[in-house]
């Protein structure tokens, strides 16, 4: 009798876990839950499909808005509409089990209808490079795909820990980073962008602004007078924003040569390759030091 009541509460308890939610906390502080690992997901920003990938839920992707275009084979996603005006009729038709949407970036009028639906909405945010890490831990955990993103994860926070550790303490370099041409517009230190700044030893003469993407003039610029100019752009090996500095003779950094261009999808996506954005913007700094 103690072995069959053994044996009972034995599968009674597989039977609880196989049915229990998987739950996490989104960046807007809610908790979100599925029933079971997602196997429809749509995400509202390329950088959330990206990290979806990194964690490893490639394969249970169902759609992405436009743009999303890393890794390869989320350029062959169903369409769902841009960041900024999403397809709502063609996420519902998807019947996804689980959206991923942008704070910052989508209309969230529209991410609420969505919600008022009855659909699970995870919303992200991050902010710093261990909400990546953590991000896609969360992610996969709804995914069902844990060891395959805490390694993800793991691996970018240890890379990130490197340069930290290897440029944090150099001489301060004070910076403008230029995340748009027309109209001017850069970040203050709530953004991503601007840990990696501080990770590589800079300082963000923007900063203090309380706009998370402001928009400035180039009068502010000059007033400012960074000695590193660091540029995006309109592709991936396209430094032309960084040419009409090149007529402010005055400002330090165009006289000490300091304009330099990194390529935007390792600097401007929250996503793993904002590694090897950092480590080029740690290797540019390190050069205008030796300049100085």
């Amino acid at each position: 009798m103690n072995m069959r009541r053994l044996l009972s509460a034995i599968l009674l308890g597989l039977t609880l876990s196989a049915n229990a939610e998987l739950c996490v906390t989104d960046d807007a502080d809610r908790q979100v839950c599925v029933p079971q690992p997602a196997k429809r997901i749509v995400a509202l920003s390329p950088g959330a499909t990206e990290l979806l990938f990194s964690a490893g839920a490639g394969e249970q992707m169902a759609g992405a808005v436009s743009f999303s275009d890393y890794p390869p084979a989320a350029k062959k996603l169903p369409r769902v509409g841009s960041y900024k005006r999403l397809d709502l009729e063609a996420i519902v038709a998807i019947q996804p089990d689980l959206i991923v949407a942008w704070r910052s970036g989508n209309p969230m009028s529209e991410v609420e209808r969505l919600m008022d639906m009855g659909l699970t909405v995870y919303v992200s945010e991050p902010r710093r490079f261990e909400d990546i890490s953590s991000t896609i831990k969360r992610f996969g955990k709804l995914a069902g795909t844990h060891a395959i993103a805490d390694g993800a994860a793991d691996g970018f926070q240890s890379g990130i820990t490197a340069l930290q550790m290897r440029y944090g303490n150099m001489a301060p370099v004070t910076v403008f980073y230029q995340v748009w041409d027309e109209p001017l517009m850069t970040v203050n230190d709530e953004h991503l962008i601007s840990e990696a700044i501080r990770i590589c030893g800079g300082v963000n003469v923007f900063g203090e602004l309380p706009s998370l993407a402001p928009r400035i003039s180039r009068e502010a610029v000059l007033e400012k007078d960074p000695q590193v100019i660091v540029a995006g752009g309109m592709g991936e090996d396209s430094p032309g924003w960084l040419d009409p500095w090149k007529a402010f003779s005055s400002l330090q950094a165009v006289e000490l040569g300091n304009l330099f261009f990194v390529p935007p999808s390792t600097l401007q996506r929250p996503t793993t390759k904002m590694l090897a954005g950092t480590r080029t913007l740690c290797q540019h700094l390190e050069t205008a030091r030796a300049r100085r």
